[in-house]
C-alpha cells in the first residue's frame, strides 16, 4: 500500500517541479509580460478555490476517490499536449486547471485514511514527491542547456501519463452515500487553519511565479537555478523523514507557527540579497520548513479538525482556500508588486503574508491543536 501510495507522489510531484521551476521561462519565452505571467499561474490556484470542495462531495458521496484523480490526470496530459499548438494559453491552463483540481487533496485524504491513527508514518510516503520533484528540476536544468524551452509542454504531458499510471494502482476509497449531505461545519479552530493556509499560500506567490526569472536577472544560469531548486526539496525530504519524531515532539500549531516564521526570513533573503549566493543557499533550506514541516502539519491537521466522514471535503476545502484562493492572490499581487517595485516589492510582500499565517496558527493553539 505504501508503495502504491508513494510511487503516486514521486509521479505527481515530478510533473509539479518541471511545471513550478520552468513553466515560468516557456510563457517568457512565449512574449507574455510579467503580469500576464502571474494571471497565467494563478488560474490553477483560482481554479482550486472553487472546484476542489465539489470534487470533495463528490468523491465522499460516492467513494469514486480514484477514478476522480484519472480523470484528472488524463485531462493534464492532454492539454499541455496541446498547449503548444494554441494561442488562447490561458484559456488551456483555465480549463485544465479547473477540472483537475481535485486530484492532490483527494489522493491526501486517501493517504491519511490508510495511515488511521499514525499520522506521522505521512512524511516517509510523502517524501518520494519530493524525490520526484528533485529529480526533474535538477535534470530538467541541465536539459535546458541543451534544449529550447519549447520542448517543455510535451516534456509536461509525458511526465503527467506517468502520473496517470501511479493513479490507476491506487487504493480505493470507502464510500459515504449519504452523510455528506449534512453540511460541512467549519469550528474555530478550522477557521483559523485555513487563514494560516491561505496566507502561506499567499507569500509562496512571488516564489513560484518569479523567483526562477528574479535568479535569472541576478545572474545565475538555468543549471544552478535548477539546483537552487532542488536544494530546497532536498531539505523538505529530511523533515519528511524525521516526521514522526517531529509530531511526537511538538504541537502541530508550534509547527505551523514555526514554519510560516521561517517564510518571513526566507522570502526576506531572497527579495533583497540574491545576489549573494551563500544567502540565497540559505533561503532555499528553509524550503524545509515553508513548505515541508507546514504542509505535512497542515493536512495532519485537517484530519483532526474535520469528521472522519469529511475527510475528503476536509483535505479538499483546505487545498481550495490555501493553495487556491491564497495561491491566485498571491500570484495576482506578487505581480503588481513585481511591476511597481520589482523582486524586493514582491518578496517583500511574502514576508508581511507568512507574518500574518503565524499569528492565525498560534491561535490553535486555544484548542489544544
Amino acid at each position: 500500500m505504501a508503495f502504491r501510495l508513494s510511487a503516486f507522489y514521486f509521479a505527481y510531484f515530478a510533473y509539479t517541479g518541471a511545471y513550478v521551476a520552468y513553466l515560468p521561462l516557456y510563457l517568457s519565452d512565449r512574449q507574455l509580460s510579467a503580469m500576464h505571467i502571474a494571471s497565467v499561474l494563478a488560474l490553477a490556484p483560482l481554479a482550486r478555490t472553487f472546484a476542489p470542495p465539489a470534487w470533495g462531495w463528490l468523491a465522499d458521496a460516492s467513494g469514486a476517490h480514484r477514478a476522480i484523480v484519472v480523470f484528472s490526470c488524463a485531462v493534464t496530459a492532454v492539454s499541455f499536449a496541446a498547449l503548444p499548438f494554441t494561442e488562447r494559453i490561458a484559456l488551456v491552463i483555465g480549463v485544465m486547471s479547473f477540472l483537475s483540481a481535485g486530484a492532490l487533496p483527494l489522493v491526501e485524504a486517501i493517504t491519511l485514511r490508510q495511515l488511521g491513527s499514525q499520522p506521522g508514518k505521512y512524511g516517509p510516503i510523502r517524501l518520494w514527491g519530493s524525490i520526484g520533484f528533485i529529480a526533474v528540476v535538477m535534470g530538467g536544468g541541465l536539459w535546458l542547456e541543451g534544449y529550447p524551452v519549447t520542448a517543455l509542454p510535451a516534456a509536461l504531458a509525458m511526465l503527467m501519463l506517468a502520473t496517470l499510471g501511479a493513479a490507476l494502482a491506487l487504493p480505493a476509497a470507502a464510500r459515504h452515500a449519504n452523510r455528506p449531505r449534512a453540511r460541512l461545519r467549519v469550528t474555530r479552530e478550522g477557521r483559523a487553519l485555513l487563514a494560516a493556509g491561505f496566507c502561506n499560500a499567499l507569500a509562496h506567490g512571488a516564489l513560484y511565479a518569479f523567483l526562477s526569472l528574479h535568479l535569472e536577472a541576478s545572474g545565475y544560469r538555468a543549471s544552478a537555478i535548477g539546483l537552487l531548486w532542488t536544494l530546497g526539496v532536498v531539505a523538505e525530504i529530511a523533515v519528511f523523514a524525521y516526521l514522526p519524531l517531529l509530531f511526537r515532539r511538538y504541537a502541530l500549531s508550534t509547527i505551523l507557527a514555526a514554519s510560516l516564521a521561517c517564510g518571513a526570513a526566507r522570502f526576506a533573503m531572497l527579495g533583497w540579497l540574491a545576489a549573494d549566493l551563500w544567502i540565497v543557499l540559505l533561503a532555499q533550506l528553509l524550503h524545509a520548513a515553508t513548505f515541508g514541516s507546514f504542509h505535512a502539519a497542515a493536512v495532519a491537521a485537517v484530519h483532526r479538525v474535520f469528521p472522519e466522514d469529511a475527510h475528503a471535503r476536509g483535505q479538499t476545502l483546505f487545498s481550495g482556500v490555501s493553495y487556491g484562493a491564497g495561491a491566485a492572490v498571491g500570484f495576482f499581487l506578487s505581480g503588481w508588486a513585481w511591476g511597481e517595485a520589482g523582486a524586493r516589492g514582491a518578496f517583500s510582500l511574502a514576508v508581511i503574508a507568512s507574518a500574518l499565517g503565524a499569528f492565525f496558527a498560534l491561535r490553535l493553539r486555544r484548542a489544544g491543536l
